[in-house]
C-alpha cells in the first residue's frame, strides 16, 4: 500500500527502514528496556537514601555591623567543598549514595530579606561552626521551609521563573569581590559591595509579592567512565588550559603571518591571568534559579527585570557573566506556549524550587529543568552569596543588634 502524496522512492526508504528497526526489535527492546530500569533503580536508590539522610533549613540573623570583607564568606564556603560520599560504584548505584550538595539562598517575603542554608541534616554541625568562626555575632537557626506555603493558582497568583548559565565557558571567571578592592577591606563608606543594590532591590518590593534566589552547590569532580550522574567530560582545568592555548596559538599565528611576534595585549593577559587565577581554587558545580510569586492582582512585571539586573554586577565583557537559561516561563513567540506549556511549567518549577533538586533525580513528578550545572570557584561563590556590611541600610533587611549586654554578675547560678 503506498499513499498517492508520498513519492515512491521515499516510501521504499521508509518501507526498508522500519524492516531494518523490526529484524533488529530483539536487540534493541530489551537494551532500551534495561537503560529505563537501570535509571528507574537510581532514582529510587536515591530517593531512599535522601529520606534517610534528612536535611534542615537554617536562617542566618545578621548584626547591624559586619566589617569583614567577604573573604570571610570564602573560608566558610571552602567547607562546603565535600567532594566524597559517593564511595564505591556499588554505593553508588545499590545504596544510592551521592555527594553531598547546599542551597544558598537570599528571599525578599514582601520585601523583608533574609539569608538561608539548605543542608543535609549530617552537615549542620560542620556549616554552624565554620559561619560562627568567621561571623561570631550572628544568630542561626533551624527554621520552617519559608516556601512550604507557596501553591500556583492561576486564577490567584502568578509565577515567574528562571535559571542562570555562564556566558562563557566556565573557566572564565566572573566579576568578583577582588575586581571591586573589597579584598583590601575598605572603609565602610568607601566599599562598592556588588551584593549591595540586589539586596535593596529586594527591600523594596511590598507585601504580597515573594522573590527567592537560590544558588545550589556541589563539589566539582572529574566525570568518571560511565558515570550515571551526568557530569561534564571534560575537567575544569582541562578546559582552563584549552582556552589558554587558543589565545598563544592566535600569538603564534600572528607571528607566522607577519613575521614578528606579537605580544599580547592587556587584554589577552588579563583573560590569562583571570584563568590562572581561577582554578587555582576550590571548583564547585552550581545551578542558579529565581523565582518571582505574588498575587495576580498585584504581579508586577518591572520586577522580573530587577531579579535579570541582579546579575549584571557580576558580569564582565572579556571575561564572564549570567543570563537566563533552563526553565524561563517568559516566552517570546504565542505557539511557545501550545498545548498549555506555561501552565504546566509554572507550578513544575515552584516544585523544583522546594525541593532543591537540582544535580539529582527527583524525589516526585519529571525533571523540567534543561539547563545543566556549570562551574564556579569559592571566591565566585562568596561573591554572589555573603553577608553585606552596613552599606546595605534597607530598612526591611531583618538584623540582630550587633552589641549584646552581658548577664549580671549576680545572677544566681
Amino acid at each position: 500500500m503506498q499513499l498517492g502524496f508520498i513519492p515512491p522512492e521515499i516510501w521504499s526508504g521508509f518501507s526498508l527502514a522500519f524492516k531494518y528497526i523490526y529484524a533488529l526489535l530483539p536487540i534493541w527492546l530489551p537494551a532500551a528496556f534495561i537503560v529505563s530500569a537501570f535509571r528507574a533503580w537510581i532514582r529510587y536508590s536515591q530517593t531512599k537514601f535522601w529520606q534517610k539522610e534528612g536535611s534542615v533549613l537554617l536562617e542566618i540573623k545578621l548584626p547591624r555591623e559586619i566589617t569583614k570583607s567577604p573573604l570571610a564568606m570564602e573560608v566558610v564556603l571552602g567547607a562546603f567543598h565535600q567532594g566524597g560520599g559517593e564511595g564505591t560504584w556499588i554505593d553508588r548505584i545499590w545504596k544510592g549514595k551521592t555527594r553531598s550538595w547546599f542551597s544558598l539562598e537570599i528571599v525578599s517575603l514582601g520585601g523583608k530579606v533574609r539569608f538561608f542554608i539548605w543542608t543535609q541534616l549530617k552537615h549542620r554541625n560542620n556549616i554552624e561552626a565554620q559561619i560562627y568562626s568567621q561571623y561570631p555575632e550572628v544568630e542561626i537557626y533551624e527554621v520552617e521551609d519559608y516556601a512550604k506555603p507557596f501553591y500556583y493558582n492561576k486564577n490567584v497568583n502568578q509565577i515567574w521563573a528562571a535559571e542562570f548559565a555562564l556566558t562563557k565557558p566556565d573557566p572564565y571567571p566572573i566579576k568578583t569581590y577582588v575586581d571591586y578592592g573589597l579584598d583590601k577591606d575598605p572603609k565602610e563608606e568607601f566599599k562598592i559591595d556588588p551584593i549591595t543594590p540586589m539586596i535593596e532591590f529586594l527591600g523594596s518590593i511590598t507585601e504580597g509579592h515573594n522573590i527567592c534566589i537560590q544558588i545550589l552547590i556541589r563539589a566539582h569532580k572529574k566525570r568518571r567512565l560511565f558515570d550515571v550522574f551526568g557530569e561534564k567530560e571534560d575537567s575544569w582545568t582541562d578546559e582552563a588550559k584549552k582556552q589558554k592555548d587558543e589565545i598563544i596559538e592566535k600569538l603564534k599565528v600572528a607571528k607566522e603571518e607577519g613575521g614578528f611576534p606579537r605580544i599580547p595585549s592587556k587584554g589577552e593577559s588579563d583573560i590569562i591571568a583571570a584563568l590562572e587565577r581561577s582554578v587555582s581554587k576550590f571548583p564547585f558545580d552550581c545551578g542558579i534559579r529565581a523565582i518571582y510569586i505574588a498575587d495576580k492582582d498585584k504581579f508586577n512585571p518591572a520586577n522580573i527585570g530587577g531579579v535579570l539586573g541582579f546579575v549584571k554586577q557580576y558580569s564582565s565583557l572579556n571575561l564572564n557573566g549570567f543570563k537566563p537559561a533552563g526553565w524561563f516561563t517568559d516566552f517570546d513567540y504565542p505557539w511557545q506556549e501550545w498545548f498549555g506549556k506555561k501552565e504546566k511549567l509554572m507550578p513544575r518549577a515552584l516544585e523544583e524550587y522546594k525541593l532543591r533538586r537540582y544535580f539529582y533525580s527527583p524525589w516526585r513528578g519529571k525533571k523540567y529543568h534543561v539547563s545543566k550545572p556549570f562551574v564556579l570557584n569559592v571566591e565566585e561563590l562568596a561573591t554572589i552569596y555573603h553577608f553585606p556590611g552596613s552599606i546595605a541600610s534597607t530598612p526591611t533587611f531583618e538584623r540582630v543588634p550587633s552589641l549584646k549586654s552581658k548577664a549580671p554578675s549576680n545572677l544566681p547560678i
